[in-house]
Parts: C-alpha cells; sequence; structure tokens
C-alpha cells in the first residue's frame, strides 16, 4: 500500500485526547507489503477505568495495575513509528490521543497520518458503513478480541489483504497514496487530521493554544479549502501566521453555499476570530433616508439600522460603519450629480450655495431648480444604494438538499432576517410558531438579496404563519 506503514490502534478510558488516558496499544509496521514487527502493551492510565468502558473493552483497573505507565513505552511506540505513515481507523482518535501523551511528556509527535474510514469510502464508495463493524460484515473478517487494541489491528490488516485481492495493489497504492498527499502541507503541529475534515459544504474554525478562533471560513468543499490555506502560506503573510498558530480544526457541515455563508457570518460575529476581518462588526451600521418633502433641509437624515424596521427600506440608502464612509459617499455623489450641498445637509447657510456660484449645482437653493426636480435627481442619484423592500407578504424558506449526504436544510427569513434554519418540517413548523424579535444584519441582507436576484432554481417557499384556522406552512414557492 505504503512503503512503510505502522498500523495502530489503542484503548482509552474515554474518548477525550485531553483530559483521558491510553490503557492499550498495539501496533504492526509494515515495510513494502511485508510484516517485519509486532507490538502490543497494556498501559497503566493513573486513573480509573470507567465502568462501561470496562464493559466494551474487557480492561479493568486490576489488568493494567501493574502494566507501565505510557512514559515506559513512548520509547518503544517511537521507534516502530519511525519514517513511517501513522494509519489508523478513525487516525484522529488514535494520533490525537498518542499526540497528547507525547505533548505530556514535552516530545513531539511529526508523523505523516492515513484514515483507513477515508480509505474504505474512496476504495468502496457503493457502501455506507465504513466501520470496523461494517468493514468486518462486509468482508467476511473475524477477531476474538474486538474492542482490544492489537484485534482491530488485524482487523485493519485483513481489510487492506481484502482491498488488495479484490481491487489490486495498485488501485490501493494509488487511493492511499492521493489520501496521503492531500496532508503533504498539512503544518506539523496540526492536532486534527487533515483527511477528517469533510470534503463537503460547511464552515471551519482554525483554533490556536486557546479558546478564541484564529479563523473562520467556508467552502462548498471544506477539506479544499483547508488545504489552500495551507498551500498559500509562502505567499501570504496571514496564512503564515495561521499556519504558525493552527493546532486544531473544527466544522460543521450545511447542505449547501447558503447555509455555509450564513453559519460563518453569524459564527464570526459571536467569537469574534483573530484574522478574520470581515463580518466581524455586527452594530452601529447607518444609512441615508430620503425625506417625503421636496421642501425639507435637509433632504437626508443619518439613521441607525439596528432598530429600523424593514418595511422603512423603501426610503433608506446605502449601508455604511461610520458616519464619515457616509459623508464621503454623499459628497462624491453630490459632485457627480451637481446636486446642492445645502438641501443635502453637507453645507450651512442660506441664498446660492457656493457649487452653484461656480456651476456645480443646478441652482435649487438660488430659485433656478424646483425642489421637486432637485429630489427627484438625488433620488434616482441615490437608485443603487437602496435597500429593498421584504417582497412577501410573510416569512420564506429557501431549500438546500446535499445528495451525497442527503441532508436538507430550509432557511427561513422574514423581513430580511435569518430567522432559524430547520431541517425537516416538524423543525419548520416550530420555527413559524416561534415569535422572535428580528435583528437586521446586513450581512445576511445581502446574501439573501442576491440569492433571490439571481439566476437559477432559488427553492424559495412562501410561508404562511399558523393562525386560527389554518395551520402553518407553504402555500406555494415564490419567484
Amino acid at each position: 500500500m505504503l512503503p512503510c506503514f505502522v498500523v495502530i490502534d489503542l484503548e482509552t478510558t474515554g474518548g477525550n485526547a485531553q483530559q483521558d488516558r491510553i490503557t492499550e496499544i498495539a501496533a504492526v509496521r509494515v515495510e513494502h507489503g511485508v510484516e517485519v514487527a509486532r507490538w502490543s502493551s497494556l498501559v497503566n492510565p493513573g486513573v480509573r477505568i470507567p465502568p462501561y468502558i470496562q464493559s466494551l473493552t474487557g480492561i479493568s483497573d486490576a489488568m493494567v495495575q501493574d502494566a507501565p505507565y505510557f512514559e515506559d513505552v513512548a520509547s518503544r511506540l517511537l521507534e516502530l513509528l519511525d519514517g513511517a505513515v501513522f494509519v489508523a481507523h478513525n487516525v484522529r482518535f488514535d494520533h490525537g490521543f498518542v499526540l497528547h501523551a507525547l505533548e505530556r511528556m514535552d516530545k513531539p509527535l511529526k508523523v505523516k497520518t492515513l484514515c483507513t474510514v477515508r480509505l474504505s469510502r474512496k476504495l468502496y464508495p457503493a457502501h455506507k458503513g465504513h466501520g470496523l463493524d461494517a468493514i468486518s460484515q462486509r468482508h467476511g473478517l473475524h477477531t476474538l478480541a474486538r474492542h482490544r487494541a492489537m484485534g482491530d489491528v488485524e482487523l485493519v490488516l485483513g481489510f487492506l489483504q481484502v482491498a488488495r485481492t479484490e481491487l489490486g495493489s495498485e488501485v490501493l497504492e494509488r487511493e492511499a497514496t492521493a489520501l496521503l498527499q492531500g496532508s503533504a502541507s498539512v503544518p506539523p503541529q496540526l492536532e486534527t487530521p487533515i483527511a477528517d475534515v469533510p470534503d463537503r459544504p460547511g464552515v471551519y474554525v482554525f483554533y490556536g493554544e486557546g479558546a478564541i478562533p484564529l479563523y473562520i471560513g467556508k467552502s462548498i468543499n471544506m477539506r479544499t479549502r483547508v488545504l489552500s490555506h495551507f498551500q498559500a502560506s509562502t505567499r501570504q503573510a496571514r496564512e503564515m501566521r495561521i499556519l504558525q498558530e493552527i493546532r486544531r480544526i473544527e466544522w460543521q457541515e450545511t447542505a449547501g453555499e447558503l447555509g455555509a455563508l450564513l453559519l460563518e457570518s453569524r459564527w464570526v460575529k459571536e467569537r469574534q476570530p483573530i484574522h478574520n476581518r470581515q463580518l466581524r462588526r455586527t452594530r452601529g451600521l447607518q444609512a441615508w433616508q430620503l425625506a417625503e418633502s421636496a421642501d425639507a433641509k435637509p433632504l437626508l437624515a443619518l439613521v441607525g439600522l439596528d432598530d429600523m424596521d424593514a418595511a422603512a427600506f423603501s426610503s433608506l440608502y446605502g449601508t455604511f460603519r461610520s458616519k464619515r464612509q457616509a459623508l464621503d459617499t454623499l459628497r462624491t455623489l453630490c459632485e457627480t450629480h451637481s446636486l446642492c450641498p445645502q438641501r443635502l445637509g453637507l453645507e450651512s447657510g442660506k441664498g446660492a450655495c457656493f457649487a452653484s456660484q461656480i456651476g456645480k449645482c443646478k441652482g435649487v437653493c438660488a430659485g433656478r431648480e424646483s425642489p421637486s426636480v432637485h429630489r427627484l435627481r438625488l433620488q434616482l442619484a441615490l437608485t443603487g444604494e437602496q435597500l429593498q423592500a421584504w417582497p412577501f407578504a410573510g416569512p420564506i424558506g429557501i431549500r438546500e438538499y446535499d445528495a451525497r449526504s442527503g441532508r436538507t436544510d430550509i432557511h427561513l427569513f422574514e423581513q430580511w432576517c435569518h430567522l432559524a434554519t430547520a431541517h425537516n418540517e416538524e423543525e419548520l413548523q416550530a420555527a413559524l410558531q416561534t415569535r422572535q424579535a428580528l435583528a437586521f444584519d446586513v450581512d445576511t441582507y445581502r446574501l439573501l438579496l442576491k440569492r433571490l436576484t439571481g439566476k437559477g432554481d432559488r427553492n424559495v417557499l412562501v410561508l404562511k404563519r399558523q393562525t386560527d384556522n389554518s395551520p402553518a406552512g407553504a402555500i406555494g414557492s415564490g419567484l
């Protein structure tokens, strides 16, 4: 399969690599297709083994009482791993435990990893189950020591032998090498095996030593996007800083791109990652509101969007993060369209403005242009900045479906606000019946507007809330 690899399995006191401890290790080293070393040992975890773990593995406190501690067997494990690829079924689990155990000894572990769960999915994509029990049943593999370290190692070795027989050595080597190459540029200190990151839509989170995220991103293929961060580290200073600081990766899958965009926007605002520059601001956005009367002075007022009713959006223009940004935009429009800075509130004074005197204002301030015409020209100049009124009578749902995973997400919106994401009809009905305050978010507004005005199938469900006479639910598809 690979020139040199070690198949490893651990038994532990639990599933948390930072808190729980190893109770048994088994390893078989294979070089050029030939087994050259085999070793296993019970390990004294230094803590009590929970009863349900004892029941699952058959390893009791009495069995490990006189066993060596991990510190006593670490050198043997590192000797077996020297120059080899760390192979395990769900390698993230086993590699994580070994990594943390060695870190507690101030010993680094720099080794490539290969997950045989991922390999099974590559080799046998038609099958759904790829755990050891499913693989054993599928290929007729047997062991008398399931959930013991060496027994599980032998199952993995048996699977590799069956795959070689059924598919050929060339196919096995090609797929294993492809998975391994996917982690070629991975930082050596990264605890999360890159093969565990799904090649599906979703949001990923980079963490360093602390609890505050380094970076949050989204992609329709998370694994590919994560790798692109590492590959760009030699060209971009930010990516290099992330590469040096990263220790682990977490993620959440979505059914499609819209769900990933919405989740990324929310997580960035909630978690305030160190290296994200966009999406972080949640409050304080402002917009220009156009007065209804052409004689109003000024014609525009700067208003906050935080508490603004989305029903008033038809009279609002722009989304600005500061008063200065709003004024700079208005000055540019004023000069470009020969508008009156006095009427717009950019200048104080009475009578003809200075711009009118030098021919850069059409003279509403001097009686040469009617206020109604000036207001109309201002409205036309602002058209590109206008916020859109909510085009529906009530809430809508946008459906996304991932055929590979079978996941369905229905994103519920009202007045440009994202209310919830439901995964089935029951959750959708519950979300529709839950009354909640609408919190306008400009990033959600832009995402949804782009989706509703874009080309292609938008999968929009026009919904209605429950009344005394009718159930909540869809009443048809809109747009």
